[in-house]
């Protein structure tokens, strides 16, 4: 057993006291060929990467790639875990961080940065030329930079969450969430990462409330926070539009068409990565329909669909079905590429996901190959908040309004922190409910729909969350939608609203789920304005959202909602 010390026993040692620390150094030293190097990119500027193969090595092997902007110490064991596997593992980290002397940039140059080091690892003795990648959220993103300019040496990309700067990160459907603010200051304040200044929440909380209750502009964060000014998220924020400065970072439109390497996704519905995962792949596939392109999708969270998926997740049992070992199937996907090993089992078709509630996963050769069918309903007022089948014969309106100045409520769209409710709220919104289903159906896909409004000011950010009530009266979280309407037909433009005039408002980015609605549920929908200090304020002036102030508040703003707005849900009928 000379060279068969486990990961798992050295994971072990790794997490005990610093008296063990030698006795483990000296381990790894004898199992284990670690080198630590700069790569120059073709702008000079310095990569830091960390080689780790096995010392019983006797050819030239694959690598596999992580490249992040997490600088971790305790990186070394996924480079370990690659070595154990038959590959040479390398670590590399976004410009400025880990050991380069080069200024942090963050999303702008690692796909550049991601070929130049894919470059310098063909270069070395060790290589056969193969190079494959995996990795979550930022290391999603990398590897999806790295296909903009496919270096020859990368036969596969496995992404999981991954990020898709000015999509999901740090804006969805054009609004800025401000979960990423803390983040900046996270992986910028020095070279590895700030853990004490990001987990201190009482800090970003009370910055929450003080944006908050003070009305001050988004763009002040940094100040409210008795800081200087953070660049690197002004720099974001000088960018409201999805325009050439976010499109540079990933594949745009027709990149994706020379894309021809296999890629396995994965992701989870309650992943908050999973509209830029989703991204990647309707896109792939549009501009190439022949990509060779898999899906594994079920009950996730964030982390959850990286590696190894809880249990319960949100207070929501998973089914035993979906209890996977992801980072397994991970490894067994670059087996079967790089060394010509079988397909990983779960993969029966292109797309693979876990059907809630039916304890089974079923699959499908395409997203669009799906559901053919759709259960269509109108926002009816005739009986008050009706989700109805039958499109209304009288117009009719509901009445949403909301006063920005008034700091005492919030008006808020996110209930991903829990699945399943005893009761539903409606923060200040409209709930519609449909009447009992006559039949289980399958609901698997992305709800759509459109919304016909008339309002009095020039711009709203809005949001339709979507859940099950159960037979018992209980509540299970299906999905949500929250954007900017005048961004509601592209996002790389704006097209303010005219007040007074009706307006429809499409809306398709939304959470894809799969989930069996029992016969006797119904499905229940709340429509809300944005209002709460989880992201920016649009007061309506169609000044950049950015500056606004509560100064710009003017009069409460005033939705009329027409009951010829309707969803649209993907079913599958199950008699």
């Amino acid at each position: 057993m000379k060279y068969f010390i486990t990961l798992a026993i050295l994971c072990l040692l790794i997490s005990t006291n610093s008296i063990a620390q030698p006795i483990i150094k000296d381990s790894l030293d004898n199992y284990y060929i670690r080198d630590s190097v700069l790569v120059i990119t073709r702008d000079a500027a310095e990569i830091s990467v960390v080689v780790v193969q096995r010392k019983d090595r006797t050819e030239p092997q694959a690598a596999i790639l992580m490249f992040s902007i997490y600088a971790r110490q305790t990186d070394i064991k996924k480079a370990m875990e690659a070595a154990d596997h038959g590959y040479t593992g390398v670590l590399a980290y976004t410009r400025g961080k880990r050991l380069s002397s080069s200024g942090l940039v963050v999303y702008e140059k690692d796909g550049q940065d991601v070929y130049d080091v894919i470059e310098w690892i063909t270069q070395q003795d060790w290589s056969n030329d193969k190079v494959g990648m995996y990795g979550g959220s930022y290391n999603g993103f990398t590897q999806w930079a790295a296909t903009k300019n496919l270096h020859p040496a990368l036969k596969t990309i496995v992404p999981s969450a991954a990020a898709a700067p000015g999509l999901d990160a740090p804006m969805m459907n054009n609004v800025v969430m401000n979960f990423q603010f803390p983040w900046t200051y996270y992986v910028s304040n020095n070279k590895w990462l700030d853990n004490q200044d990001y987990n201190n929440r009482r800090q970003w909380n009370d910055l929450e409330q003080k944006y908050f209750l003070t009305g001050s502009s988004f763009r002040s964060l940094d100040s409210l926070l008795g800081r200087s000014k953070n660049n690197i998220f002004r720099r974001w924020l000088d960018h409201p539009l999805y325009d050439k400065f976010w499109q540079d970072m990933i594949p745009y439109k027709k990149d994706f068409s020379k894309i021809n390497i296999p890629i396995l996704t994965t992701t989870g519905y309650y992943d908050g990565g999973q509209v830029g995962a989703l991204y990647y792949l309707r896109e792939h596939y549009t501009y190439n329909p022949a990509a060779d392109h898999y899906l594994l999708i079920g009950p996730y969270g964030h982390f959850g669909c990286q590696g190894y998926p809880d249990s319960v997740y949100n207070g929501y049992r998973i089914d035993e079905t979906a209890r996977i070992p992801i980072h397994t199937i991970i490894y067994q996907w670059l087996d079967h590429i790089l060394k010509g090993a079988a397909k990983p089992s779960v993969l029966k078709d292109k797309i693979n996901y876990q059907l809630m509630g039916a304890d089974q996963w079923k699959t499908a050769a395409s997203l669009s190959a799906i559901s053919k069918d759709t259960l269509k309903f109108y926002l009816h007022y005739k009986d008050s908040g009706i989700l109805a089948r039958k499109k209304p014969s009288q117009p009719a309106s509901k009445l949403l309004q909301v006063n920005f100045k008034d700091r005492i409520d919030m008006h808020s769209y996110y209930y991903a922190f829990r699945i399943i409710w005893d009761s539903l709220f409606d923060g200040g919104g409209i709930m519609y409910k449909t009447p009992p289903l006559e039949d289980a159906v399958e609901f698997t896909g992305n709800f759509t729909g459109e919304m016909k409004v008339t309002i009095n000011k020039k711009d709203m950010d809005y949001s339709a969350v979507l859940f099950e009530q159960r037979p018992d009266g209980t509540y299970f979280y299906l999905s949500y939608f929250m954007g900017r309407a005048s961004h509601a037909k592209d996002v790389s433009k704006r097209v303010l609203l005219t007040p007074g005039k009706k307006t429809s408002l499409p809306f398709s980015n939304t959470y894809f789920t799969s989930k069996l609605l029992s016969k006797g549920s119904r499905l229940v929908l709340i429509v809300n304005i944005n209002k709460s200090s989880a992201e920016q304020i649009n007061y309506g002036t169609g000044k950049d959202v950015n500056d606004e102030t509560m100064e710009d508040a003017g009069e409460p703003i005033k939705i009329q909602w027409h009951n010829d707005s309707f969803i649209r849900i993907p079913v599958i009928v199950n008699h």
